[in-house]
């Protein structure tokens, strides 16, 4: 499934002179051949790639310069004194150097250049063979037109002449593999763990990526560009039996990094999908401590089916380290809902009720009194405390209208545990699902993709996108750590919490603190044993801008300062709501206990913080933790350096002394 075969066709006959074409059938369509197959010639030399054995990096290094015109010669090996085992070793220009002076009478004239043009390869876990630099400018001029005889080449066609088997013509096959991240690979002797259980078999050949000419290339050269500049970059692609692309997918060190402290709660966009674009992006989301969107993977996606949603969950997941979301949230679909469920069996799944609530229009716009239907549906959907308040709504909004037989409206209804808000209060979302009418929700990628954003393009704005996006939490960090925010109550609540949340946290829990004062009459109902059930009241602005008087229910256990309200916005945004604070005010509790103050919404929640799957006991002969553990554990002294010019110049200095060390253990 991760192989790319680079498939020579020519018939070899009995002249010296041979000239093939290579098949790099992961990069782009050909168009001679309907754009069914993608173009023809061999991948560039980039660092990261990994080969089965020395003789295979050979023969693809050999490849490529027999396209490009040159030869190529093993300039230097490396080996262990006491095995004679090649550990590793440099693949030349064969004009690189100069020969030796000889002291014939007639030496043969200089034909080297000293082209600085080469590969260096190292072996890695033991068994597989990595480019680890690359040169690929030559001081000399190369042109595949020219038909020079190198030896190597030489050698590539005196192999394929003994595989020949007369009368047949001699095809040379070549076979690399795109880079795979160790994560991949660990313990699977270079291949992806994926079986074909795990959809290598499952997917349907027929359906793959639509790629437009030079969309392939941007988006190769994209990733080979990301794992030069940050080795903990992860991409994985899919092709079929005839080298079709059928799906991608990708992540950033940075977003690695990022799922290790934000993976309780994930979004799976697949509005591209959905609403057929150009680009059929599906993207990984997460929020931060700031309640900004984050981005945890993406992917393009060849057909929004079962199999290929499972190909895809099950590429980040890997990537992820195998430990998934508690929650996910996704649009209401029947291919997604099976996928979730196979690849994230113990995951909270629910639906994204912004996109169901965006259909309606859609979907009921045409029905006589659409606009009494949908202030009815709002009601039901966000006034309701109660799962019974709920039911009695949806049922005299079917009956009043005559719905009961519209199709749309019956499977909502059967499915309502997994998108009405009151049936999804025990559980936790981070802020990520709209609990009001008012609230909006943003696309991670809203205003850098539209419906006819092409694969190139795309790519050419992700990066902007993310730098932004980066930026932005860095001038929130910023501002969280060095501001002291406005306090407008005289609230013990305000002032406890001002010195921990992130700005944009207090902000919004600073509205729950105001919103105490707009509470009234509380009031005591009952009491069982410990817990004290209260009712507070509250003026709530309805439709129309009316003020309506709503009761809430709040349960308080006295031992432990245990406290529940029935609108449950501790579990849907993260921070007590204001009928809660009310309560534990009326009954003299000046802090609010720490069990409500949520560690992933404070300012140096990074920087305390180490991600929860780092551990101590780390396998230093796994190459999986070999990289991704001290990218891990390097992410607070990062946090730390950024708090101040003293802090920065400590981090690194630290950092410097750290990779002399390093440097010292190479030598």
């Amino acid at each position: 499934m991760e192989e790319v075969c680079l498939n020579s066709e020519p018939v070899f006959d009995e002249g010296n002179d041979y000239e093939f074409e290579e098949d790099c059938s992961a990069v782009e369509h050909d168009n001679e051949t309907s754009e069914r197959y993608l173009k023809k010639e061999p991948l560039p030399p980039t660092v990261g790639l990994e080969f089965d054995s020395f003789d295979e990096v050979y023969d693809f290094y050999n490849v490529y310069a027999k396209e490009q015109g040159f030869g190529i010669r093993v300039s230097n090996s490396w080996f262990r004194s006491k095995r004679k085992e090649r550990y590793r070793a440099k693949l030349s220009c064969s004009s690189a150097g100069f020969k030796k002076k000889s002291e014939a009478n007639n030496p043969r004239p200089e034909t080297r250049t000293g082209c600085p043009a080469m590969i260096v390869i190292r072996l890695v876990d033991s068994k597989r063979w990595r480019i680890v630099e690359v040169e690929l400018e030559h001081n000399h001029p190369v042109n595949p037109q020219i038909k020079r005889f190198y030896k190597s080449h030489k050698k590539m066609i005196i192999a394929a002449q003994k595989a020949q088997q007369p009368p047949e013509p001699v095809t040379e096959v070549h076979t690399i593999k795109l880079y795979r991240t160790a994560l991949m690979d660990a313990g699977s002797n270079g291949y992806s763990n994926f079986d074909k259980r795990e959809g290598a078999n499952l997917v349907d050949h027929s359906k793959h990526l639509e790629l437009k000419e030079g969309d392939a290339h941007a988006v190769y050269n994209y990733f080979c560009r990301m794992k030069l500049t940050s080795p903990n970059f992860f991409y994985l692609m899919d092709l079929d039996d005839d080298g079709r692309l059928r799906n991608v997918f990708w992540t950033d060190a940075r977003s690695r990094a990022a799922y290790g402290y934000f993976h309780d709660t994930v979004a799976i966009d697949t509005t591209c999908l959905t609403n057929k674009y150009e680009i059929p992006l599906i993207s990984f989301v997460g929020v931060n401590h700031h309640g900004q969107s984050i981005l945890l993977g993406c992917g393009f996606l060849g057909h929004d089916s079962v199999e290929y949603f499972v190909w895809i969950f099950r590429a980040w997941l890997k990537c992820m380290q195998g430990r998934p979301p508690q929650v996910i949230i996704t649009d209401q679909c029947k291919p997604l809902q099976s996928a979730v469920s196979e690849v994230f069996p113990e995951a909270h799944h629910c639906y994204c009720l912004s996109y169901i609530m965006q259909r309606v229009p859609e979907r009921l716009g045409g029905l006589k009194g659409f606009e009494a239907i949908k202030r009815q549906l709002n009601k039901s959907v966000y006034n309701s405390l109660k799962i019974a308040e709920f039911e009695t709504s949806w049922v005299e909004m079917i009956r009043q209208h005559g719905l009961g037989d519209n199709k749309w409206l019956q499977t909502l209804y059967e499915e309502r545990q997994r998108w009405v808000p009151v049936y999804l209060k025990d559980i936790f979302f981070a802020g990520m699902i709209r609990i009001q009418e008012n609230e909006g929700s943003n696309a991670f990628f809203d205003g850098y993709v539209h419906k006819h954003t092409s694969f190139k393009e795309f790519v050419d704005k992700y990066d902007l996108a993310l730098h932004r996006k980066h930026l932005r939490e860095a001038m929130a960090d910023l501002e969280s750590r060095n501001s002291s925010f406005e306090l407008r109550t005289k609230c013990n609540f305000e002032v406890q919490l001002s010195k921990v949340y992130t700005k944009e946290i207090f902000k919004k829990f600073q509205s729950e603190v105001e919103g105490v004062y707009l509470c009234f009459n509380t009031r005591q109902v009952s009491v069982n044993g410990p817990i004290v059930t209260y009712i507070v009241k509250e003026r709530v602005e309805v439709e129309g801008g009316e003020k309506e008087v709503k009761h809430f229910e709040v349960l308080y256990e006295t031992s432990q300062v245990d406290i529940r309200c029935i609108c449950s916005l501790f579990n849907y945004k993260g921070y007590l709501c204001r009928h809660a604070l009310n309560v534990l005010n009326y009954n003299g509790v000046e802090e609010i206990p720490a069990r409500y103050i949520l560690p992933r919404w404070s300012k140096d929640f990074k920087f305390k913080c180490f991600p929860d799957h780092v551990s101590s006991n780390i396998d230093v002969y796994n190459p999986i933790y070999r990289q991704i553990h001290p990218y891990k554990v390097a992410i607070p002294i990062v946090e730390g350096g950024a708090q101040s010019p003293d802090h920065y110049k400590i981090a690194l200095q630290e950092l410097e002394d750290l990779l002399n060390k390093l440097s010292l253990v190479d030598n």
